[in-house]
């Protein structure tokens, strides 16, 4: 994962509208789909012309993946780069889970683009969906990588089956998403956050962490996942 990002001081104005426009623009289709996403409805927003828009964006398609892009650089400031300042193995892959668990929490109200993209893009072939399902590869093989690390420092026993760990950590968030924004269900982070820590606890190597240390663990990501939940799911 890179970020190239041009620093904002160094931004020409043609540059800044751009990027003002994405930023409405990403709000948007979190809430109504990137299908939902028009240039007409932006335009109104921004109180632009279309064809001011469309200046910016060849069309309505390049609107749509950059909107993609922009989630998805988005994501690695809040979830990834923070976590990988962790040290390397457990202590990082338990970071980067529960920086996702905090990021969908954030997203409740407004949607996850990769959620609902799934969904309008699973049987639509084009560049959206090839971008969409680059990105949501990217991240599954940042959270293998990690998962490798952790059994190659000892941290997960030895015969961890890698593939399976991410399929599960997935579809803790999946669950996570539809529990807290569909069902409105309380106590789903909490819930999210103790099927982590028993995945990770079935896989853990005995000898890695004494005891009661990782019963302290445990309880602390638990009091982190009570905190976030309180926050955002009233």
């Amino acid at each position: 994962m890179a970020h190239t990002d041009m620093p904002p001081k160094f931004m020409r104005k043609g540059e800044m509208t751009r990027a003002a426009i994405l930023d409405v623009a990403i709000t948007l289709a979190s809430r109504d789909g990137l299908e939902g996403l028009t240039i007409g409805l932006l335009a109104e927003k921004m109180n632009m012309s279309k064809s001011g828009v469309f200046a910016h964006f060849g069309s309505r398609e390049d609107l749509q993946i950059e909107v993609v892009k922009l989630y998805h650089r988005q994501f690695e400031q809040e979830v990834f780069y923070p976590s990988i300042k962790e040290a390397r193995g457990l202590p990082r892959l338990e970071a980067m889970f529960g920086r996702w668990i905090r990021q969908v929490t954030i997203e409740i109200a407004s949607g996850c683009i990769y959620i609902s993209g799934a969904v309008e893009y699973d049987d639509r072939p084009g560049e959206i969906r090839e971008q969409l399902v680059t990105m949501v590869r990217t991240w599954q093989e940042a959270l293998h990588r990690c998962t490798l690390q952790a059994i190659e420092a000892g941290h997960l026993r030895a015969d961890t089956d890698a593939d399976q760990l991410v399929y599960e950590m997935y579809g803790l968030i999946l669950g996570l998403h539809h529990d807290a924004r569909f069902l409105k269900k309380a106590g789903s982070v909490e819930r999210a956050q103790k099927g982590f820590d028993r995945l990770i606890d079935s896989y853990r190597d005995p000898a890695s962490l004494p005891a009661s240390a990782a019963k302290k663990s445990s309880q602390t990501n638990q009091k982190i996942a009570a905190k976030t939940s309180a926050r955002s799911i009233q």
